[in-house]
């Protein structure tokens, strides 16, 4: 039985597991057969916008916190004081605020939370070239081969890992080690907060054979149900199945199914980290449903994702509308452009077409916008060639980012957005007057 401790890094082999650290008397001691012979994890940070704040304010360090927005908005995340009222992310505020009443509520600050990712993500980039990120907070690491840089085994490089960006960034960590990406994932939700859980390739069978099926990744809520009508309820049910019956029920997923309940994961960590799609929402503090309302708010979202877009060098040439009812039905629309673009006004022009669709007086709470089919931006934005019109708005736009990044996005506001602002300190622009704002404030 292999050994480590978390606290002072010490390591060895005992016929059983140590209660406390023989070096430094800490019950923190992680054991397994396998401990040493894995290199396949999943890092998560606990909470981690929860985390963030509390770290930055330590009043808050005993108080349930919930990171979110408005009575119509959703949980980004919250703390786990928070989370043994049942709160949990994703939930409508209201409902948060009902089982939680004495917690204090943030909107959340991303960039913040980027900046603290990205301090993460250069302690990953030094324990190993593979790093997979599948969002602001997790990763995919393969440590294989990586013991003789770190003189350690994988599994003491993550514990050195974790235990380095609690004291040196204040954010907490739990690992999951295992011998694929799949396992490493399960492993890494069954000791949080500040696990360090580990599932070897013997146990792997009998590990997964009682849990239920929705553990699976891809099995969602209504494919549970479906599953469960069909008398499937745990992973071992699935293991015992005959896998082309399995294919015959489910197709592809049905294979999947098969695959993974046998602990069978062949993907790689994948360092490729292609982004799919860049998108923008906002709940409404009140339901909308006229066009020009609707219309209001999906230009402010088309503006901040150009924004983003613009940051990080992206075109895109699919747009994607999302609407949610009162009644929390999602519709979504999508139409594919001409030609890859990141300019606000082409995506807002594409977005509005769909959501004159969808604008039947129907009550809405949400709308977002969303743009995919990404790839590298060249420096120009191909929808500026297409006709002069699209060049001349091209060009507009382009001077009002100018002013924007000497003065604030608040320096120029389009006359569509001026009108609905509460107070307004800056000039409405049109196309016209953009580029001539921006000579006059050089």
């Amino acid at each position: 039985m292999d050994w480590l401790c978390r606290d002072c890094l010490a390591s060895g082999t005992a016929s059983a597991e140590p209660r406390r650290c023989p070096s430094c008397g800490s019950p923190r001691i992680r054991s397994h057969e396998e401990l040493f012979a894995l290199s396949i994890a999943h890092v998560d940070c606990d909470a981690f916008y929860a985390s963030v704040e509390k770290r930055d304010d330590p009043s808050l360090r005993d108080r349930p916190l919930i990171i979110g927005g408005g009575t119509r908005g959703v949980v980004s995340t919250c703390c786990y004081i928070a989370r043994q009222s049942g709160v949990r992310s994703a939930m409508p505020m209201f409902k948060a605020r009902d089982l939680c009443p004495d917690a204090v509520i943030i909107k959340p600050d991303m960039a913040k939370y980027v900046e603290v990712s990205r301090q993460i993500r250069r302690h990953m980039d030094a324990l190993t070239p593979l790093v997979e990120p599948i969002s602001i907070d997790e990763a995919f690491l393969d440590l294989t081969g990586t013991a003789r840089v770190h003189k350690a085994h994988p599994a003491v490089a993550l514990a050195r890992f974790a235990r380095t960006v609690e004291q040196d960034i204040g954010v907490t960590i739990s690992v999951g080690l295992s011998h694929n990406k799949f396992l490493a994932k399960v492993a890494s939700d069954l000791d949080k907060p500040r696990g360090f859980a580990v599932i070897g390739a013997a146990e792997t069978l009998d590990f997964l054979a009682p849990r239920p099926i929705s553990l699976i990744y891809g099995v969602g809520k209504v494919f549970s149900e479906t599953l469960k009508k069909d008398g499937y309820h745990t992973i071992g049910q699935l293991q015992q199945e005959d896998p082309i019956r399995l294919m015959r029920l489910y197709g592809e997923s049905g294979a999947r199914l098969a695959r993974l309940s046998q602990g069978q994961d062949s993907r790689r960590v994948s360092t490729d980290g292609e982004m799919k799609t860049v998108s923008s929402e906002t709940t409404f503090n009140r339901d909308l449903a006229t066009l020009e309302e609707l219309s209001t708010e999906l230009l402010k979202c088309c503006e901040r994702l150009s924004e983003r877009l613009k940051a990080k060098s992206l075109v895109g040439d699919t747009v994607t509308l999302k609407l949610k009812t009162a009644g929390f039905r999602l519709r979504t629309r999508a139409r594919h452009l001409m030609m890859p673009t990141q300019l606000a006004n082409v995506i807002y022009e594409a977005g509005l077409s769909l959501l004159q669709r969808e604008a039947d007086g129907t009550p809405f709470r949400l709308i977002g916008i969303g743009i995919s089919g990404l790839e590298a931006a060249d420096g120009s934005d191909p929808m500026d060639l297409l006709e002069p019109q699209v060049a001349r708005k091209a060009a507009a736009e382009r001077a009002m980012d100018r002013v924007r990044s000497r003065f604030g996005r608040t320096a120029v506001v389009r006359g569509k957005l001026y009108t609905s602002r509460p107070e307004s300190h800056s000039a409405p622009a049109s196309e016209e007057e953009a580029e001539d704002l921006e000579g006059k404030t050089r």
